[in-house]
């Protein structure tokens, strides 16, 4: 008589078991929410991603960037209790990048979504955005089409600038309007989906792998500008940077950067978008970026 062993199922699982065997598997995305005073956003932004198709293959970090107001208050007794959401705390502002990569840390995903309070993704969207990347793993960075409440198109996904460029759009955007439609890319249907130069990181999926290679958002940029710096990174890297019209976010319309010459002058988020400004073009001013937009 033949007699046969046969080890359980379980012990070739070490790494994938359920609660029963108290092994954690980790999520398809991590996404990053960072919070300045816009804890109401916050909520909002966290609920539309519960709602996500896909959310069960998702963890949701809310950084709050040392707000000083009611903001941990509203995010802790708003989102505690969801089971995908974890809170964390900042000791002091340390900017956009640096307060992203406080949840980046901690990340486990296999992508990594970037987006702010004010934006909410529609149900599928997510899902779009990740069916992308993993049917084209060459893409490192996907944005969905940013839309207000008004049915505009957020000029999102854009052409890398001069640094007159950024004066302009800044100071005098009527008077050139052919240039900065090239920067923005206005005379391009916004649902045509193709691979851009830059996207804004309003609402933007980014492959570990990436990260793992180039590193997160340069830290000396405490904010403005550190977005296009990594989608340059992404390019010279050998990754695409790809602008994804059929996965949607709800934006809203008003923008940190906007303003005149006074703005400038007057707020400190004027001279701030300035003063990266310098240190981006400084950065690059050799102008290297290796990428083949099509």
């Amino acid at each position: 008589m033949k007699f046969e062993f046969r080890i359980p199922v379980f012990f070739y699982l070490p790494k994938i078991q359920n609660s029963l065997f108290n092994i954690h598997i980790a999520p398809l995305v991590s996404a990053i929410v960072l919070n300045y005073k816009s804890p109401r956003d916050a909520v909002s932004c966290v609920q539309a991603l519960e709602k996500q198709t896909i959310a069960d293959k998702l963890e949701i970090f809310v950084v709050d960037n040392h707000s000083e107001d009611e903001s941990i208050g509203v995010i802790r007794n708003r989102l505690t209790e969801l089971p995908h959401v974890r809170i964390l705390e900042s000791n002091a502002n340390v900017g956009y990048g640096r307060g992203n990569e406080i949840g980046m840390r901690r990340a486990a995903g296999t992508y990594i979504l970037i987006i702010n309070p004010d934006n909410e993704l529609l149900p599928e969207s997510l899902e779009k955005m990740v069916a992308q990347m993993e049917k084209h793993p060459d893409i490192g960075i996907i944005a969905p089409k940013l839309m207000h409440d008004d049915g505009t198109v957020r000029d999102a996904a854009r052409a890398f600038p001069s640094f007159l460029d950024v004066v302009i759009k800044r100071m005098a955007a009527t008077l050139f309007p052919k240039r900065m439609d090239r920067y923005l890319q206005r005379d391009i249907d916004p649902d045509k989906e193709r691979d851009i130069d830059w996207v804004v990181g309003a609402c933007v999926l980014i492959r570990r792998e990436l990260i793992e290679k180039i590193g997160g958002f340069d830290p000396r940029f405490f904010l403005f500008f550190e977005d296009m710096d990594l989608c340059r990174r992404a390019w010279n890297a050998g990754f695409r940077v790809h602008y994804l019209p059929s996965a949607v976010a709800r934006d809203r319309k008003h923008r940190l950067s906007e303003g005149g010459f006074l703005t400038v002058l007057l707020h400190k988020t004027g001279r701030i978008h300035i003063k990266s400004a310098f240190q981006y073009f400084w950065k690059w001013r050799k102008g290297v970026c290796n990428k083949n937009v099509g």
